[in-house]
């Protein structure tokens, strides 16, 4: 029996690839609704035509440690995005598109390889506008025999009809609560919806894997994780994303809080940003965490002063 529901799956994600590949045409892929025809080459926000760019792909040991586990997790780095932040710290890949066309044969060829090399999952890093191009590319790989799970890393601002094709699709979200208002969002990254897309984005990935699950060896298998990047100045809105996920998604939510925000790409020179978070901020966005009767994560260290 296994054969046939082996088939059976092939075939609901060769539906679904389709179906993202006929958005392309007029690209409503992701929630800026560019409306341009990505098949002929034209291109919106995210620069990318019908061929994404990968930047690098490699066993990668940063990531949250349920994620990078023991062995590495497999990532693919796609080149571009569709968000704007300026204080960007991969900006050469993200906004200045430090990446090469790749095929949709070489992009199933890299999670082979990956596979192969020990990998824990398949991570793909800034998704949300290639997502098309990664459906068909894991068809490919499925039919080659890839078994690992999938992990969809993303800025979390992810279009709800994208996200519903994933459903099944992905066993890992892991996606970005960046503001918990629109103003800075808008200021920041280029978004004057970010928190409304966001929040709905959740939401429908929490319904789609429910919370973080690990293995004996503390190794995620399937769920959400969600990542919190502390900015300074109180930009990041960290209280009310906390009160959010307590609320109306799961006490039991997943949160790696990160203190590693440092001033890149344009950040030097816009005075909100221009500095790291210092410890009294990092500290109050903790008490946050716990107030809202969040307790599972992974916390960065603390800054020094």
């Amino acid at each position: 029996m296994d054969w046939i529901l082996i088939v059976l799956e092939l075939a609901e994600l060769r539906k679904r690839a389709e179906t993202a590949w006929r958005m392309l045409s007029d690209c409503t892929i992701c929630p800026r609704e560019c409306h341009v025809n990505r098949l002929r080459g034209e291109a919106g926000v995210c620069k990318t035509g019908e061929l994404p760019l990968v930047s690098s792909h490699n066993l990668h040991f940063g990531e949250e440690p349920p994620i990078s586990g023991h062995r590495g997790s497999g990532t693919i780095f796609f080149a571009n995005c569709n968000l704007r932040c300026l204080y960007c710290q991969n900006y050469p890949i993200s906004q200045m598109g430090s990446g090469e066309v790749t095929s949709l044969e070489t992009l199933a060829t890299m999670m082979l390889e990956l596979e192969k090399a020990g990998a824990h999952n398949i991570n793909f890093v800034t998704p949300t506008h290639v997502v098309a191009q990664i459906l068909k590319a894991l068809l490919l790989a499925r039919k080659k025999g890839l078994a690992l799970p999938i992990v969809y890393n993303s800025s979390g601002y992810d279009a709800l009809d994208t996200l519903k094709l994933l459903d099944g699709i992905v066993e890992i979200y892991m996606p970005d609560m960046r503001y918990g208002e629109n103003q800075p969002a808008s200021r920041f990254s280029g978004v004057k919806d970010y928190v409304e897309v966001n929040q709905t984005a959740i939401t429908e990935m929490h319904r789609q894997v429910g919370d973080l699950v690990v293995d004996k060896d503390g190794v995620a298998t399937k769920g959400l994780l969600i990542r919190h990047l502390v900015l300074p100045n109180g930009l990041s809105g960290s209280k009310k994303i906390f009160d959010f996920l307590g609320k109306e998604v799961s006490k039991n939510s997943y949160v790696g809080l990160m203190s590693q925000y440092f001033p890149a790409y344009q950040a030097p020179d816009i005075k909100e940003i221009c500095r790291r978070v210092n410890r009294s901020e990092f500290r109050q966005v903790k008490r946050w965490f716990f107030e809202a009767g969040l307790s599972k994560g992974y916390i960065q260290p603390e800054p020094l002063y």
